[in-house]
């Protein structure tokens, strides 16, 4: 198992936490919660050994943008492609800053 620890600028924290994925589908899951204003903050754990500067490449691609919200997304990787982590931060992305319609978050 491998971890890996990474931080970006960022502007100000979604409103809410999300969840996307499963990490029990051979997949991954991303969970998502309002960082510190200013700052996010990317943790990965990864079932596939010596893979760091290809999620670090990924990761970084994701979170170039330094007006995004603030973020601490924690990643539970089992073998994911690196499209499937795109979309997997972006379905999380999506629902912690969505407007809330009324429903429970």
């Amino acid at each position: 198992m491998q971890t890996l620890s990474l931080e970006y600028p960022a502007g100000d924290p979604p409103p809410r936490r999300a969840l996307a994925g499963v990490v029990g589908s051979g997949d991954l899951e991303v969970l998502l919660e309002p960082g510190s204003a200013g700052r996010s903050t990317v943790a990965v754990r990864t079932s596939v050994d010596g893979v760091n500067e290809i999620w670090t490449a990924v990761i970084d691609r994701i979170f170039a943008d330094d007006n995004g919200p603030a973020v601490a997304v924690e990643i539970n990787d089992f073998g994911a492609t690196p499209a499937v982590v795109r979309l997997r931060i972006a379905q999380a992305m999506e629902q912690a800053t969505r407007q809330s319609d009324g429903a429970t978050p």
